[in-house]
């Protein structure tokens, strides 16, 4: 992922920085997981998926 990209995506719920991590973006605030499919992030919150407790730990 591109950083300069990264640096201007902010989660669309929370509007807070997202975390690069393997194939998604994390918001840690909406305790979210965007995927991202062939190099594109898909930023919609019903395509997101939900983050439990222990992987939000691991982060």
């Amino acid at each position: 992922m591109d950083k300069k990209l990264l640096e201007i995506l902010v989660c669309p719920k929370t509007h807070s920085p997202l975390i690069h991590l393997g194939d998604e973006l994390i918001s840690k605030e909406a305790k979210l997981a965007y995927p991202i499919r062939e190099g594109i992030p898909i930023m919609l919150i019903n395509e997101a998926r939900e983050l439990s407790q222990e992987e939000l730990a691991k982060i």
